[in-house]
């Protein structure tokens, strides 16, 4: 089993009369990739926004390490190793790609003026071990492809000391190509030991990366398997209610199921 490094447990939240999660349990994971599938309205974005800080919860407690938190704020999420790749990216498009990835915590000489020479070669070697391959790193981001802007949203996540990294539907609008590239740099965070989560719609995706799959449905973790122990048909009938998944558990009882 990999090593435990956040756990969500019995976590609530309602918007006025909706109830967006009702006692939510999920334990991440570093080194592998979990998935957290379910249709719209299941409260998948609750979830994320609420470990990234966004919101609070109402009820509930956020373990990340071995400390005991009600809520996080966005800067002590980051500041915990927990970082979240929105799909807008926030990059800013008129900055270059060293300007983003340090974007906040700039590298600057004895008398305030920014190193820009450090801060190109931290970028390159930086992007280089991830394997994600920008020719020109002068370029404002504006020109960068769908892929190579998702690999800065990365890279500057991995910046930040992101021990956990949260994707929101990471290969949305993009073309093959530059899906595949993504889905390999996803895979690849995890097995240089991060905890990846990755919220998708898109089931092969899902298969492809995936070493666990957490199945949400009307605010609750209804069932979380192990993704070599399972099938497409059986996820989607579990996202859509046509199997309860109480008999066919296959993820152990640690496993993050909140039946």
């Amino acid at each position: 089993m990999k090593d435990s490094y956040v756990r969500m447990q019995e976590i609530s939240k309602t918007f006025g009369r909706v109830e967006a999660l009702n006692r939510v349990s999920l334990e991440i994971r570093t080194g592998e990739v979990l998935a957290i599938v379910g249709d719209n309205g299941a409260g998948k974005s609750t979830l994320i926004k609420i470990l990234s800080g966004v919101l609070a919860p109402d009820q509930g407690t956020i373990l990340v390490g071995e400390k005991v938190y009600s809520r996080l704020k966005p800067a002590a999420s980051i500041s915990l190793g927990i970082s979240t790749v929105f799909q807008d990216l926030a990059l800013v498009d008129t900055l270059d790609v060293p300007d983003n990835l340090f974007l906040g915590r700039e590298r600057t000489l004895v008398r305030g003026w920014l190193d820009r020479r450090k801060m190109r070669q931290e970028s390159g070697k930086l992007l280089e071990d991830l394997g994600i391959k920008i020719p020109d790193l002068s370029s404002p981001v504006s020109r960068l492809s769908g892929g190579q802007r998702q690999g800065v949203a990365v890279a500057r996540a991995v910046l930040q000391g992101g021990e956990i990294l949260i994707f929101d539907e990471p290969t949305a609008a993009m073309g093959v190509q530059e899906t595949v590239a993504v889905l390999r740099l996803i895979r690849r965070l995890a097995d240089r030991g991060h905890g990846v989560v990755v919220i998708s719609h898109n089931m092969d995706q899902v298969f492809e990366i995936s070493d666990r799959i957490a199945v949400m449905r009307r605010g609750r973790v209804v069932h979380s398997l192990l993704t070599r122990e399972t099938n497409p048909q059986r996820v989607i009938a579990l996202i859509t209610g046509a199997l309860d998944g109480r008999a066919e558990e296959t993820g152990g009882p640690d496993d993050g199921r909140n039946d």
